[in-house]
């Protein structure tokens, strides 16, 4: 059995602001692994956990390598290369007898209802004692906790993985891209020849669009206000781009640009991948009667519905994690990847150190780049 562990992290603090921070991970017990992680990316979540007013330990994208596991571990061994993934099945409640493991009632950080100081917990989390901040356990994000030089979590959080990958690639399989990519064709569907709008063109919007041109769609129409992210679009699949101006919230100009491809009658499928709450009806507004809409962003906030825009067989759907099965959907993507269908080297536009998180995530904000991965 080996000893604790002095590892690097970044860690939140109940004021909004983050630091690195020396920890102390404990070996894994019945049913864990340790992860060495070798590389995490980064999004829009791990800035906004800066708000929860909890402290915790950063990240929930990541990949490594297995360093130890506990009792009845069977799936990976020491020396294993894995993914990481928050969306951990528990395989029994009702959600996962009925084939929807993304919304599992016992292990999901999202939809379970346990409670720690106000931030969402799970029967995916391992106990906080296994991770030590100054003597206190510390909780990780989305179970997690991938910014972090090591980390302790259930079996059920890695996917082992053999394809040749540099780890920064690998890494933001488990969110933004799997996300992206499910939307598209585990959510939505999207059929050949078919026509998509993207509405948001970050790291999972650039990811639905890997997925809808995947999936053989004809035309995949990409909005955003941000020129350069637009001409990214182009490069993993965008077949048209529209530069929307900001003031202009309710889309009327994309509208138009949109009915004008689609001869006259909108897309028939529309995606809202910016969580911009103003921006939340906007898909039903560019879809065909009959066409189905998909909030991908995950909105909480209450906003405004013009009932209008359900009516003549409109669908709309707010999925999670794109209804993947990381256990199922990851083996996927990578052989995807192999076959240089998805682009993930490309998606990497920057990597940095864990000392320079600040400097990614300005450059996130900024819509520099594709997606940051922290290398560690």
């Amino acid at each position: 059995m080996i000893n604790s562990i002095k590892a690097k992290a970044a860690i939140s603090s109940a004021d909004g602001k983050f630091s690195i921070k020396e920890i102390e991970v404990f070996p894994p017990k019945a049913g864990e692994v340790l992860v060495k992680i070798m590389a995490a990316g980064l999004c829009h979540t791990d800035y906004d956990s800066l708000s929860w007013k909890t402290p915790l330990i950063l990240g929930h994208e990541g990949a490594g390598i297995v360093e130890a596991v506990g009792e009845n571990v069977k799936s990976v061994k020491p020396g294993d290369k894995v993914i990481l993934n928050w969306s951990m099945p528990c395989g029994c409640c009702f959600q996962c007898n009925t084939g929807n493991q993304n919304v599992c009632e016992n292990n999901s950080p999202v939809t379970s209802g346990e409670q720690y100081n106000g931030f969402p917990l799970s029967g995916g989390h391992v106990p906080l004692e296994r991770t030590l901040f100054n003597g206190e356990g510390m909780i990780r994000s989305f179970n997690l906790g991938t910014l972090s030089t090591h980390t302790v979590v259930k079996e059920e959080a890695v996917v082992k993985f053999d394809v040749e990958i540099p780890f920064a690639s690998a890494s933001i399989i488990g969110c933004g891209v799997v996300t992206g990519y499910g939307s598209a064709v585990n959510v939505a569907q999207v059929k050949p020849g078919s026509s998509v709008v993207v509405i948001g063109t970050g790291g999972v919007g650039l990811n639905v669009i890997q997925g809808a041109r995947i999936a053989g769609a004809d035309k995949i129409i990409a909005v955003d206000v941000n020129p350069s992210r637009l001409e990214m679009a182009k490069q993993f699949g965008a077949t048209h781009i529209f530069q929307t101006p900001k003031e202009d919230v309710d889309l009327a100009e994309a509208k138009k640009h949109v009915f004008g491809l689609t001869e006259g009658r909108g897309a028939d499928y529309a995606f809202e991948c910016t969580a911009i709450p103003a921006l939340g009806a906007a898909p039903l507004n560019l879809i065909r009667n009959a066409g189905m809409a998909i909030q991908v962003s995950g909105i909480d906030d209450t906003i405004p519905f013009d009932m209008k825009l359900f009516q003549f067989d409109k669908v709309y759907v707010n999925p999670l994690y794109g209804k993947c099965v990381p256990q199922i959907d990851f083996p996927i993507l990578l052989n995807l990847y192999k076959k240089k269908s998805l682009l993930l080297d490309e998606m990497v536009t920057k990597t940095y150190a864990l000392e320079e998180l600040g400097l990614a995530f300005d450059d996130m904000h900024a819509g520099k780049i594709a997606k940051g991965v922290i290398v560690f």
